[in-house]
């Protein structure tokens, strides 16, 4: 049985979580319903990783608690205000020189939100990759990947400068092709929404699903100490470009429950945000 229910937390929540912001969106209540959707959803992912852990040694306390809390507070309310201004204070309608006249708008709105994460993905997929692979983004980047175990709570723990620049590969396409509002919306909701299931520390098993999303079982090999397994998915959302791109990684065996990076990562908040400007080897 507890096998069988593994299969279900990821879609079950994911789709709940997707559908209420929806719901919001279609009511006028984006910020309020999105909000309480996602603390919803970190509640109850809280409650399943003490019931059902994917690593049990990852319950324990790595002294990381607060630090994760302030970066997620601080990135999460720097996203949201972005978003916000972008999508209701007008700055959509001044970067698309076109008024929405190339976006598809014709098209059913879930097929809009799709080609909005695939568009998104192209962005994300890139400057996730370079971070790993060019040293003076991923000083910004090795705070997230200085974390010894996974779980809800440490999902927005990235450097600011690494969530400024993600939104910068990101957004601008959507942008210029005049994306709707609503789609605008759904597209950050959803990566919100992808971000923390991915980073639980829950019993997951996604079957065909990690060919299409961004799962635990795939993230989990990302945060891999060893660069062939760790240099890998890429994907914010959607495995699409890793795939296409030959950097899609699951293998037949359980992931490492040993993570992190080589060298050391300031224990404080302020030394983390501070340490990719300093010259300590990361």
């Amino acid at each position: 049985m507890r096998r069988v229910i593994s299969y279900v937390w990821w879609p079950a929540l994911f789709g709940a979580s997707t559908a209420a912001t929806y719901w919001g969106v279609a009511n006028g209540m984006t910020v309020v319903v999105f909000n309480a959707t996602y603390l919803t959803l970190a509640f109850a992912i809280a409650v399943l990783e003490r019931v059902m852990p994917h690593e049990k040694a990852w319950l324990a306390n790595d002294g990381q608690i607060f630090p994760d809390i302030a970066h997620t507070v601080l990135n999460k309310a720097v996203a949201q205000a972005l978003v916000v201004s972008i999508t209701f204070l007008g700055i959509a309608e001044l970067a698309s020189p076109g008024g929405g006249a190339w976006w598809p708008s014709s098209l059913p709105v879930v097929l809009q939100v799709a080609l909005g994460l695939v568009l998104l993905e192209f962005g994300l997929y890139w400057k996730h990759r370079l971070a790993h692979e060019w040293p003076p983004l991923w000083r910004f980047h090795a705070v997230h990947h200085s974390v010894t175990r996974l779980w809800f709570l440490n999902t927005g723990r990235f450097h600011l400068v690494d969530t400024l620049s993600g939104l910068a590969f990101g957004i601008p396409v959507l942008l210029v092709l005049g994306a709707p509002q609503d789609v605008m919306i759904m597209v950050s909701a959803i990566t919100a929404i992808v971000g923390i299931l991915t980073h639980s520390n829950v019993e997951m098993r996604c079957g065909w699903l990690n060919f299409v999303f961004n799962t635990p079982e795939l993230h989990r090999w990302h945060h891999s100490k060893v660069l062939a397994e760790g240099n890998r998915n890429y994907g914010e959302n959607l495995m699409l470009f890793d795939l296409l791109f030959a950097t899609y990684f699951n293998a037949a065996r359980r992931p490492p429950a040993d993570i992190g990076i080589r060298h050391p990562m300031p224990a404080t908040f302020l030394g983390q945000l501070a340490v990719p400007f300093t010259r300590a080897p990361l």
